[in-house]
């Protein structure tokens, strides 16, 4: 698979199938994602691998520490969205969810579906191996995209393998389970995770791609004819 048919074919996989990742796999998509430019060379992901055993038991700690309440309203790490959302990105963000619950047959109205469909975020959709990424609290937004560079390198090189991934920032509202389980030091924020393995293209989450505004909307074109 070449580089443009990597980065097209990408998706948001929101279900995967029964099927292992190789772990030597894994362990190469991290070291290569670390070609990803970094200013100064600071390099400043951390990065912290579960599968097996270890992210069995995971799961099952958030579902006890979700049970009977709505994860979406614990406090994250940083703020994930705005409190106030505006034009064009509000609009933006309602086509998606329409497109997702819509996919999935659940109506606007019916909330338990759709807490329902967010709590399978921290299922990690099924996916055998799932990756938290963290980033140093005294770095700034230099940092923070370079941070979001290494994972899109990583999410692009996973397709190489026929691969799919999902990263998902609504991990960063777990960080009172996940810091004390991966050992990850109070310094160290938790920014995101990120589901890897073998996509069910079939399954209705997966079955529509999110649109993309065309370049005239967001760059302004100088000396280009």
């Amino acid at each position: 698979m070449d580089v443009f048919e990597a980065v097209d074919s990408r998706i948001s996989c929101r279900w995967f199938l029964d099927k292992p990742v190789d772990p030597m796999i894994v362990r190469d998509l991290i070291a290569r994602a670390a070609r990803a430019a970094s200013g100064g060379n600071l390099q400043p992901w951390q990065v912290y691998a579960l599968t097996g055993a270890p992210l069995a038991e995971l799961k099952r700690q958030v579902a006890a520490h979700v049970k009977d309440r709505d994860p979406r309203h614990i406090d994250a790490e940083y703020p994930i969205y705005p409190p106030v959302m505006w034009e064009p990105y509000k609009a933006r963000r309602e086509e998606h969810g329409v497109q997702l619950y819509g996919a999935l047959g659940i109506d606007r109205g019916d909330a338990p579906a759709r807490l329902r469909q967010y709590t399978r975020n921290l299922e990690f959709f099924n996916a055998p191996v799932a990756l938290f990424i963290g980033i140093d609290r005294k770095l700034g937004p230099g940092q923070w995209a370079d941070l979001g560079g290494y994972i899109h390198a990583l999410m692009y090189l996973a397709r190489g393998h026929g691969l799919d991934t999902c990263a998902q920032e609504s991990w960063a509202r777990m960080h009172a389970i996940v810091r004390p389980f991966v050992k990850m030091p109070p310094e160290q924020m938790l920014f995101c995770a990120v589901s890897i393995g073998y996509g069910d293209r079939q399954h209705p989450a997966n079955s529509f791609r999110s649109p993309r505004a065309a370049p005239e909307e967001f760059c302004r074109f100088f000396g280009f004819g």
